[in-house]
Parts: C-alpha cells; structure tokens; sequence
C-alpha cells in the first residue's frame, strides 16, 4: 500500500530544514502540484502531494508573510485536500475524508525514509521532475526538449565515480577514453575529433550556473554528494552559447542545509583481474552557522584505481594506475528573506601513472612502448551566485575563476631509434560571468533575459625529450573574449499548446600566438595571429503540445556556434574559422522516470553542420585542427522503463547516428592530394575522411532494479545494467581511420542495509570483455596500432553510513 500512495504522488521538493520564523510566500496560481514546488522552496519545507487529482487542481495564488505550517495549509484547502505532517521537515497533502474526522497520521502516512548516498530503497522518486537547466526553473512536462536527469543517488551506488557513471547511463553520450581528465564527450553524434587541442569541446560541461571549461578537456570531476545531473541534448546555443552544439551536461550539487547537523561517508575497497588492488573514499559534513542564517557543506574524494596494463619493455606491470584527490566547499549565507549568496569552490588532482592503451596485435592488456608516459591533471574553480526575488521576477548573477592545466607524455620512439618522449602541457584560465532575471508562471509560461562574458586563455606547449635532452616544439596561445547577450519567452497559443522563441547573440574577440617560434616565422605570422572579431545571432524556437498530464510533444529548431582559433602545423600556425550547426528535432515523452507504471521518450533530430573543426595528425605526426568541410548528422533515440512488479523496474535506451562529411573542405582535400595515384588508398581515405569520428551508428543500454525490505529495518536493493557500443572511427584522416567500438559492457550492485549505514557489493564488466574503447595511445603511431581495452573484472566491496 505504501508504494502504491508513492507512484500517485505529484509534486515535491527536496527537503531543507523549515524556518522557525515566518516566510515571505508569493506563487502564482495554477495547478496545486506545481505550486507546491514553489510554496516549498519558499518556506524550506518538503511538500507531497499525493492525489494526482488534487495536484492537478487549479488554485489561487497564496501571497504574505506567514508560517509554513499556514502557507501549506491554506494551499491543501484551496485543493480540495487536507494537509498532515509528516515529520519536522515534511508535509503530506492527501484527499480531504468526507464526513471523516481528519485522518491519523499512520506509518503509510511517513514519507520514504531517509536515503544514504545510494539509491532509494523503495519506492519511486515524486513528480514533478525539475528541469534546473533550462535556467528557468520548468518541469519536465513544461520543457520543449530531449532531456536525461540522472539522480546523485544513483551515480553514488556502488561508490562514488566520475564521468564513467553518466556514459554508462545514457546512450546519447559517448567519451574518448584517453584516461580520466583527458577526455573529449560528445552527444547526440555531433563529434569532432579525438584530441582536445585548439578546438572548443562541442559538450558544455557545468557545475550549477558556470562552465567548467571552455576548450579544455572533461576534468571527470568526482560526482559525490550531487543532487542530480541534466543531460540536455543540443545545440543549446540560445541558453548557453558556444560549446553546447552537441548538448550540455550540468553537475547540480547539494547545497548546504540550514539549521541541521549531518554526516555520511562510504569507503570501499576493488581489486581488478589481472591487475592491481583500489580503493576509494567520500565523506561530507554539513555544518549550520549562525543559527539558520548561514551553513557550510564540505565534501572530500580519495581514490586509487588499480593498474592492469603491463610494459615489458621497461619491466613494469600494472603501470596505469590512477590517484584521484577532490573536494569541494560550499557555504551559503541568507542574511534575509529572498536572498541568498552561495561562495563555492572545488578542485581536483588526478594523477595518471602511465598510458592505458595495449598493442591492438600483441599479447591482451600488454604495450610494447619503451618509455613511462602518463598524465597528470589539475582543476580548481571558485563561485560566487547571488539570488533574490522581486516580487514575480527572479534575479541570478553567477561569477566564477578557473584553472586548468593538464600535462601528457606519450611514447615518440622510432622503430629502430632510441626512446622519444613528447611533453606536452596545456595551461587555460577563465573568467566567467552570467547575470538573468526571468519570471515562470504555473503553466511554464514566461520569460527570461540574461547577459554572460566569458575571457578563456590557453596555452599549449609542446616538447621533445631524447635521453634527457630537450628539444622545443612549436606551441600556440590562444584567447577569446565573449560578451553575449540572450533571451527566451513562451506564450500560450492555444489550450495545451506552448510556443516559445529566443536568441543569443555573441560578439567574440579572438586573439593568439605562436609559441616557441623563431623570430622570422613570427613576423612571417604576425598578420595570421593578429586579434580579431566575430560576431553571431543564434535564434531558437519551438511548440510543446501537452497531449495529457504527462504527455508531451515538441517540435524545435535551434543553432550553435564555436568561435574560430589558432592551430600548429609542422612549424606553423594558421587559423582555422568558426563552425556553425542548425537543428531541428521532433520528439516527446510519455509518463515520468521513475514516478509510474511506465514511461517513454524519444527524439529525431537532423543537423547540418558547416565549416566542421576537427583535429588530424599533420605530416610531423602531431596532432593539428582544421576546418574539414560541412555535414550532416541524423540521430534517433528512445528510452523508457517499465515497473514489472512492485519494488523490480527495467529501463533502457537505445540511439541510432547516421553522420557525414559530405562536402570536404580544403584541409581533407589536400590530404587526399597527397595519395594521388594510388586508387585504393584514395577510396579507402575518402571514406575515412567523410565519416565523422568517434559516433557509432548503434548504441543501446538496459537496467534493472528491485529492491524490497527483507526484516526490522533491513532492506535488499540490487540492480544490474548492460551496454553495448557499436562500431566507430578514430577520426580523420588514414592515420587516424583506425576502427573502435563494438564491444559490450556490463555491471552489477547489490546492497544490503538500513537507512543509516550499508554494506555493498558490486562488479564491473562481468562478462571480463577485452573490447576496444578508443584506437588511441600515442599520436605517433610508431609502427604499431592501438586499442584501450576495458577495464578488466573488477569486483568492489563498500561500507556507507550517514549520521
């Protein structure tokens, strides 16, 4: 009975503690689900709705300073519902009994339990879902778009991680697997290249309101204590600018809560086959400061991935273990009703001991280099995000400092020559500020106006080392300036049907150097490395159709853009231009996650993207980006799940991409020039050349999960998963047309325990699949091909506890 009273809930907001004192309340009118969203946030309380009848009734807006205890009253009464407690922190509103004294509260009255950092134990998450990147604060049934939240719960089961947990949750997102801080994501099959080089990375990385980076690689930041991460399929250029062609992925984290003491901390230990011993740490402690006017949340990560690549070469086994050391602080502060101030700051090392890559036709999880290569990455960003209400209007401004700086050495010994390494050091710096008002009301009607600037500085510097001495190589610098102006507005059309319109327009200054360059080649450059401006309007527009409660249909067309940049070639630096996407996609959804009996999503989008940077290997063996010509990309997906039985749910996700170069630009022509008169190796590089890299044209993903109590307090929750990814390429060009792909990966996790403290167990790749993730060691390919297998069967068993 009880699950039954939760998958007829209808609206919720996580908990925070109530405030003793009385609340500034001020929602609109519309459906009482949807208000007690808002009516929650306001007076810091966790608000249920049970009835799905109540919750779609339309109700009065509730305005004045009052308690909670009488804001959520007065909402119940206006539904046609009664309002029980259910705790110090939580309000049930459940139909009002005819001609009935007002019911007890019973132990199915009490809301689910508390969680620790694993998943729910029982019963599905409430509804409405919130849809925080849509910088307006819609709910899922409000948001004209493919959008994919995955639970902090969920990515902590079985110990915390990184990136890897997102891929391994949804097919539309792929990564190259060079190795953790290293990596490039793509979405929906708009992929580049394999490098991050010069190009800006066509994924939008956040953690709540600022980038992470710009055109730096996936820093893999550890997903610990997170509220939830949003996947939104792109391009979300209106929204968010350059870097989202592909999509955004946004971090939201917990926030500190005021008033209340708490910890939790899970460890646990892995040991991979054929490899070396892991292991991993998170803890968080959230502290009230000055009674309920302030709180501080501290969170802390350890972790050491075992290696299980060997080198015999060198006489090292199991030389690509991983250290990985974050944290992260937040304090917030309400000094008054209606404003907040958020000072966050967070940071990671990860340090890469060696390559993770084998020799595609040697001995299995075995490398032939003859030198120590590795990584080693370092990310720290700071936030300062102000937020108050005017009455209707909501105002953010977000302002925030990053550093990035990722080291690489890569094996570059000739056959027959003495051991070659190649250093290489990319330094970005960024500045990043947002500021937007908007106003949302019940409906999802609304509007929104923001204005961004963002100063992003790189610095790639590159060397040789031959038996200890060093040889420079030609680097390059390259900044951008963006200021950028952009809004958004919905309106009702007719009953059920919502048409919303936007743009962005961005005005960039680029500028750069040559580095390490002898003084005749940069005069020879100075006019290509001069500074210079582009400027670009990116309209947006789009239908939603609400068929039902919780169906939806949507129609959208959208643009993106990435600003223009230097590149080295051999000794030289030359520019290369912006690129450009326009996508229209058609698609809808039935049912919530998690919330139902059943749900269902899909999309199908078509995009056509010109002037396509891109990054090759030039004639020195070096990396190098280039605008590669116009294409095109189609792209379906569907995911669902369905509730078998009571406590047993199975989801999954399955994504098709058909992408083309069709139109070659000058940088693959001239490549292809330097294969004239050898017919074979022409056909065979055209068509590396036109299909686009790292996007297989099938990938699929299946879940399962059942959970049930099993004694006092005790509960059982296991849960399983399969992936499959198809066949790839590397990327552009014959030296980079390697295939990759076509493998599966699988998972499991069973954990048993109360809702303070647990014992889990899980295992990664069962089936111990070798596979080959990315065709992709070293860039100089020195006479051997490359694969990077999975990682190996690695079984983890953990202790979580929460206080």
């Amino acid at each position: 009975m009880r699950l039954l009273h939760l998958s007829l809930t209808a609206a919720v907001v996580v908990a925070s503690p109530a405030h003793a004192r009385d609340a500034t309340v001020d929602t609109t009118a519309g459906r009482a689900g949807t208000v007690a969203v808002t009516l929650a946030r306001q007076t810091g309380t966790s608000i249920i709705v049970v009835d799905r009848v109540i919750a779609d009734r339309m109700v009065p807006p509730i305005r004045g300073r009052i308690s909670a205890e009488r804001a959520v009253r007065q909402l119940a009464r206006a539904a046609g519902g009664q309002a029980v407690p259910a705790g110090p922190l939580a309000w049930r509103i459940i139909a009002a009994p005819a001609a009935k004294p007002a019911a007890r509260v019973t132990r199915a009255d009490i809301p689910p339990r508390p969680v620790t950092a694993t998943a729910p134990l029982e019963g599905p998450p409430p509804v409405p879902i919130l849809v925080v990147g849509s910088k307006r604060g819609l709910t899922l049934g409000q948001f004209p778009g493919r959008v994919t939240i995955i639970d902090g719960r969920d990515l902590a089961a079985g110990g915390i991680g990184g990136t890897e947990k997102i891929i391994q949750r949804i097919a539309t997102v792929t990564s190259t697997h060079l190795g953790s801080g290293r990596d490039k994501l793509f979405i929906r099959g708009i992929a580049d290249s394999s490098f991050s080089g010069s190009t800006q990375a066509t994924v939008g990385q956040y953690l709540g309101d600022l980038r992470l980076s710009y055109n730096s690689p996936d820093p893999d930041l550890r997903l610990s204590d997170v509220d939830k991460v949003e996947v939104l399929e792109g391009p979300q250029g209106a929204l968010y600018g350059s870097g989202s062609l592909g999509g955004i992925v946004r971090i939201v984290p917990r926030m500190p809560v005021q008033g209340s003491a708490s910890a939790s901390a899970q460890i646990g230990g892995a040991l991979t086959q054929h490899g070396g011993i892991g292991g991993d740490a998170s803890a968080t402690l959230n502290l009230p400061i000055a009674g309920e006017v302030a709180a501080l949340r501290l969170t802390a990560d350890a972790a050491h991935e075992g290696g299980y690549i060997d080198k015999p070469f060198v006489g090292k086994r199991d030389v690509n273990g991983t250290r990985i050391l974050g944290g992260r602080a937040i304090l917030r502060i309400e000094p008054m009703p209606d404003l907040t101030l958020d000072l966050i700051g967070f940071g990671q090392s990860t340090r890469a001991e060696d390559s993770q890559y084998a020799d595609r036709n040697g001995p299995p999880l075995v490398s032939s280099a003859r030198v120590g290569e590795g990584a080693r990455a370092d990310y720290v960003q700071g936030q300062v995000v102000i937020s108050t209400r005017l009455g209707a209007v909501q105002l953010r401004s977000s302002t925030g400092v990053t550093q990035q700086k990722l080291n690489e050495r890569y094996d570059a010994t000739a056959t027959t020559g003495a051991p070659r390494v190649f250093d290489q050091t990319n330094d970005t710096r960024m500045i990043a500020h947002e500021t937007r008002v908007w106003s949302t009301t019940a409906d999802g009607t609304g509007w929104l106006a923001g204005v961004s600037y963002t100063h992003n500085d790189a610095r790639l510097v590159r060397r040789f080392i031959d038996d200890g001495v060093v040889n420079t190589a030609t680097g390059v610098r390259n900044s951008v300036d963006e200021i950028t102006l952009y809004g958004e507005a919905s309106l009702p059309l007719l009953p059920g049907l919502t048409a919303t319109g936007g743009g962005r327009y961005t005005h960039s200054r680029l500028g750069g150097a040559g580095l390490d360059v002898s003084a005749f080649l940069a005069r020879a450059m100075s006019e290509v490395t001069a500074n210079r401006t582009e400027a670009r309007f990116l309209p947006s527009a789009s239908l939603l159709a609400r068929l039902g409660p919780e169906t939806e249909l949507y129609l959208r067309y959208q643009q993106g853009f990435r600003p223009g940049g230097l590149a080295v070639e051999n000794d030289f630096v030359r520019r290369f231009r912006n690129d450009h996407t326009a996508t229209f996609e058609f698609g809808g959804r039935f049912g919530r996650p998690d919330s139902g009996p059943f749900d269902v999503a899909f999309s199908l989008s078509y995009t056509r993207w010109s002037d396509i940077q891109a990054d090759f290997i030039d004639a020195a063996g070096l990396p190098s980006s280039a605008n590669i010509g116009d294409g095109r990309v189609w792209s379906a997906s569907l995911s669902g799940g369905v509730a078998l039985a009571p406590g047993l749910r199975l989801d999954g996700g399955v994504t098709i991409n058909h992408s083309r170069v069709d139109e070659p630009g000058p940088a693959a022509l001239f490549t292809l020039a330097a294969n004239l008169g050898y017919r074979e190796q022409i056909a065979a590089f055209y068509g590396r050349t036109t299909q686009i890299p790292n996007i297989a044209r099938f990938s699929g993903r299946v879940g399962i999960a059942w959970n049930r109590d099993i004694g006092r307090d005790l509960a059982l929750d296991l849960r399983g998963w399969a992936s499959y990814v198809g066949r790839s390429r590397l990327g552009i060009g014959p030296e980079l047309g390697e295939p990759q792909g076509d493998y599966l990966d699988s998972g499991a996790m069973v954990r048993i325990g109360r809702d303070g403290t647990g014992v889990t167990l899980g295992v990664t790749n069962i089936a111990n699949a070798r596979g080959n993730r990315f065709s992709l060691g070293t860039p100089f390919s020195v006479g051997r091909e490359q694969v990077t297998p999975l990682r190996p069967r690695t079984v983890r068993l953990g202790f979580d506890a929460s206080f």
